[in-house]
């Protein structure tokens, strides 16, 4: 077998070993599937990609429970790229209580500030195909020698600096000094607007902002999405 046709492996978490993905990724030709119980998300795809999947009715229960941005934070720091896969539809949402604007809310923090890519499917057969096609590309970007500008810092503590630069106001050394003050992303996120309040040059106007663009907080109307002045 010549190098380009090299079999894409992936390793499953052995919590998944019940789903329909693991079924349909050990049908695929040119793939090989190995089952063990993995830190960081569900699938980790040719040392390179590391995909968390989520239905909808999981991931509303995740943000009601407050799961959801510590396991976000979390991919974000993987040494691999992270990606978030959610699957289903619409209706699905229906019995969870959660709103569309508080959907939306989520995954802005998740996709904007934390930078992780976001691909929807509708069933696990389609997620399968997604993961293969996205490991696929990255594949043949990394064999053709081009890199995306931007892309995450390998080093872990500019890795966090990366994150961090996504929150609105802050540039590098507003996150450096973030970071120097509550050790990590996760401290930051979690810190309270006086808190922040408390790290040389972020007053109450870029705290407030800060806390909106992170705030896990839902109504029964869902997340105030208006953004402070």
């Amino acid at each position: 077998m010549q190098k380009q046709d090299k079999p894409i492996h992936i390793i499953a978490d052995d919590r998944e070993r019940k789903s329909e993905v693991i079924q349909s990724l050990m049908m695929m030709k040119g793939i090989t599937v190995q089952i063990k119980r993995l830190s960081i998300g569900d699938y980790w795809a040719d040392n390179r990609l590391v995909f968390e999947r989520k239905t909808l009715k999981d991931f509303a229960a995740s943000l009601i429970d407050g799961r959801l941005f510590n396991q976000m934070i979390r991919l974000a720091n993987s040494k691999s790229k992270g990606i978030l896969i959610l699957e289903g539809t619409g209706k699905d949402l229906a019995d969870t209580g959660i709103s569309r604007e508080a959907m939306q809310g989520a995954l802005v923090t998740v996709s904007l500030i934390l930078g992780i890519p976001v691909l929807r499917s509708k069933e696990p057969h389609e997620t399968t195909k997604l993961i293969v096609f996205a490991t696929r590309q990255i594949r043949s970007i990394v064999k053709s020698g081009f890199q995306r500008h931007g892309y995450p810092p390998k080093n872990k503590k500019n890795r966090q600096l990366y994150i961090l630069q996504g929150l609105p106001g802050i540039g590098r050394e507003k996150a450096m000094r973030l970071l120097d003050t509550f050790g990590s992303v996760e401290n930051v996120i979690i810190a309270s607007s006086e808190a922040l309040k408390s790290v040389e040059g972020i007053g109450q106007k870029i705290a407030d902002k800060i806390k909106w663009a992170v705030s896990e907080q839902i109504s029964p109307y869902g997340i105030n999405d208006e953004f402070p002045i």
